[in-house]
């Protein structure tokens, strides 16, 4: 039998290291935490994006991280921390586990972007491409 994405987050929950935004507002600056948003291009555009963070989109993900992939992205290959996040907190999470099944270490962001904003935590602009 299948399983549902409940049971795919509860099983993530407890595998990943999860921060808070308070948290993760005191790494903002570190130099070993890397902010990645995993969101489509058209919410970084509307809703704005961590102020450094780099952009992953979510279907690429394991692409870029394996080394073997024609995608695969050097800024993935160091032994930081790789702090994931998205709208909400689930996609992110999900894509926390599986990347933290890659070999790489991570974290989610708990509740999110949406609540990153609601927090009136720094918020930088992306300007939409053309």
């Amino acid at each position: 039998m299948a399983i549902g994405y409940k049971q795919m987050l509860a099983e993530a929950q407890a595998e990943v290291t999860s921060l808070s935004h308070e948290e993760a507002a005191a790494r903002l600056n570190d130099p070993e935490v890397v902010f990645v948003d995993i969101r489509d291009p058209r919410e970084l555009e509307r809703d704005g994006f961590i102020p450094d963070a780099k952009h992953a989109p979510r279907g690429m993900l394991e692409f870029w991280i394996d080394p073997e992939s024609p995608y695969h992205k050097a800024w993935f290959a160091t032994d930081q921390t790789f702090l994931f996040y998205c709208a909400s907190g689930w996609r992110s999470l999900l894509a926390a586990q599986v990347a933290q099944r890659m070999g790489l270490k991570t974290a989610s962001l708990k509740g999110g972007f949406g609540d990153w904003r609601c927090a009136d935590l720094p918020v930088a602009q992306r300007t939409a491409r053309s």
